[in-house]
């Protein structure tokens, strides 16, 4: 059947307006953070809450044939199973997940990580568009296709509920569930970002990520600084010391071997192209304080520094007292977390164990150094898109935002998609997200777009039901 583009447009809006923001509302009301973020988090019963929720929004659609189960595994987080017949058993998967980041401080007069508020078209809140979206957006595209009776194949939706913290549950899942989720070859992630709201956004990229504490020890107990300085190491200057053998402090380049990859050219021309698009706003989207500018102006090598470049961050400290508590002692010890973004093909496991020999190798002044990794995700380079899917997400792009669609990396990890990839890698993927200019993703003022949502939904059926065709 011909494929009547405005009825689906209204469709998406009519279903996004009466039923899923709604939903989402009351879905951001809910403090269902993350194990990592909330390790009692069973106990609290906020992911439960979530859980029922979103169970009970699906049972309510029409969809014929449509089975739903939560799954539990022992001692794991939930898992939301959707199976959805088509008129093909060839199986599309469509990801999602619902936990999410901590509160964060910083939220303006009026907002807050748990207070919905739509104003201007946002939704704000924790969660919203990270990526508690996914599942209406998932299944209202497959609702507006199946009211104009547009064949599609048979479609499979999971949504975790640790995500924000790795996803170390998943696996555990993919591999109990693998005969009923069969093996498909489209993927559709919706935990992904866009350049601007303009565009559909496909994602070829995502960084890897390793981490851990490091902490330098040199006195067992602080001591006056007038007495000591001088004579002991600051343990804070060591730790200063320790960061210079992994990044450059001016310029942040990080050149060793082990944490680099050649970047590959067909993502140096989409880079170009991207940069094109987005000029300056890729650092102007930022809250710079006055006077404040970016690492470098060039777009095209923010771009890259964001997608297939390393990139050392110091996240957390203990050790230094307040400001109003800080007396002249010379500490006993630093300790920071540090984290360190990966190109997307680096081999995460040996990239943490160079990490840790380059910090605690010949300890300055005899110090006592220690590295303790507690985060090693891999990243994910996506397949050269065949031409049916090029095709169709620059026409869904065309029909419902008016412009061509892009392609570029993100700088953040998404630890699925490289675990998807071992396990089907014939499959193609289409990476795509809302999370656009001051979105703010796991900060303050976290929002979702509402407007880009509706237009995603109406991409996501076109290319569902372009899969069918090219069958």
């Amino acid at each position: 059947m011909m494929f009547d583009e405005k009825l689906l447009h209204d469709f998406c809006e009519n279903h996004w307006e009466k039923s899923a923001i709604p939903e989402l509302v009351e879905y951001i009301r809910v403090p269902n953070k993350s194990p990592l973020f909330d390790p009692d988090w069973d106990e609290h019963g906020y992911m439960e809450a979530v859980v029922a929720q979103f169970e009970n929004w699906c049972r309510q659609q029409d969809i014929p044939g449509m089975q739903l189960e939560v799954v539990r595994l022992e001692n794991r987080t939930p898992l939301i199973l959707i199976d959805i017949p088509g008129q093909s058993e060839d199986t599309i998967l469509l990801y999602g997940h619902l936990d999410k980041q901590p509160e964060m401080t910083g939220w303006r007069e009026g907002l807050g990580p748990w207070t919905p508020v739509i104003e201007n078209d946002r939704l704000y809140g924790r969660g919203g568009a990270d990526d508690g979206y996914a599942v209406f957006a998932s299944l209202t595209a497959i609702q507006g296709l199946q009211q104009q009776r547009i064949l599609h194949g048979r479609c499979v939706v999971i949504i975790e509920a640790c995500e924000e913290s790795g996803s170390p549950d998943l696996p555990y899942y993919i591999d109990a569930l693998q005969d009923r989720i069969g093996k498909p070859d489209l993927v559709i992630c919706l935990d992904s970002g866009c350049g601007n709201y303009e565009q559909l956004w496909c994602t070829t990229s995502l960084r890897g990520l390793i981490g851990g504490e490091l902490r330098i020890r040199i006195l067992e107990e602080g001591v006056h600084s007038g007495d000591a300085s001088g004579i002991v190491p600051s343990s804070f200057r060591i730790l200063r010391e320790l960061l210079g053998r992994i990044d450059d402090s001016k310029s942040g380049w990080i050149s060793t071997p082990e944490f680099n990859e050649e970047i590959p050219e067909q993502r140096l021309k989409q880079a170009k192209l991207a940069a094109a698009v987005l000029g300056n706003t890729l650092y102007e989207r930022f809250p710079f304080t006055k006077s404040a500018r970016p690492m470098v102006e060039d777009p095209t090598e923010l771009i890259l520094n964001r997608t297939w470049r390393p990139a050392l961050s110091v996240t957390g400290a203990d050790g230094l007292p307040p400001i109003t508590d800080a007396g002249n002692v010379l500490r006993a010890e630093t300790a920071v977390k540090i984290s360190l973004r990966l190109p997307p093909t680096t081999d995460a496991t040996k990239a943490s164990r160079k990490l840790k020999e380059m910090l605690e190798e010949n300890p300055p002044y005899g110090a006592e150094v220690s590295f303790t990794p507690d985060w090693s995700s891999g990243g994910w380079h996506a397949p050269v898109m065949e031409p049916w899917l090029e095709t169709a997400v620059q026409e869904a792009s065309e029909k419902h935002f008016g412009r061509p669609a892009m392609h570029m990396g993100e700088g953040g990890s998404i630890p699925f998609m490289g675990m998807l990839g071992e396990k089907f890698p014939d499959a193609q993927f289409l990476i795509t997200g809302v999370l656009g200019p001051h979105s703010n993703a796991h900060g303050p003022n976290e929002f979702l777009h509402i407007p880009t949502v509706k237009k995603l939904t109406c991409c996501v059926a076109e290319v569902i039901a372009a899969h069918y065709r090219n069958l």
